[in-house]
């Protein structure tokens, strides 16, 4: 299980901030922006649920009981207009072994072809 101070170093990293920066953001200083880097203090309840919300990620995820990032509410967003992502999930679910394979293979196959599209 990862801890939550790896974590959020992880997630600051990732949007490209450093701590005098996110501190500012926080009204917090840099010190505990740090503490809680370094797991030396964690960050309460209410701070915990605005860390989530600015890095778009669930609590659970912050805590490291889950490595899945996205807030549950992705999960009701469509992403056709007859499809969830709900909904997509459980037909790969259904899906045997070879044929998971084969969509996620011909899933890579577009996105590689959109991106040499958009190199163009």
């Amino acid at each position: 299980m990862r801890k939550t101070g790896e974590i959020l170093m992880e997630l600051r990293k990732e949007k490209g901030l450093g701590q005098k920066e996110l501190a500012k953001l926080w009204n917090l200083s840099i010190a505990t922006i740090s503490n809680y880097e370094n797991d030396i203090h964690a960050p309460d309840l209410n701070m915990l649920c605005e860390i989530a919300d600015f890095y778009g990620v669930t609590t659970d995820y912050l805590l490291g009981r889950t490595g899945y990032r996205c807030p549950p509410e992705l999960l009701k967003k469509y992403i056709t207009a007859d499809h969830t992502v709900t909904n997509f999930i459980n037909l790969l679910l259904s899906l045997d072994e070879r044929s998971r394979y084969a969509l996620i293979a011909y899933a890579n196959y577009l996105n590689h072809r959109r991106l040499q599209t958009a190199l163009q």
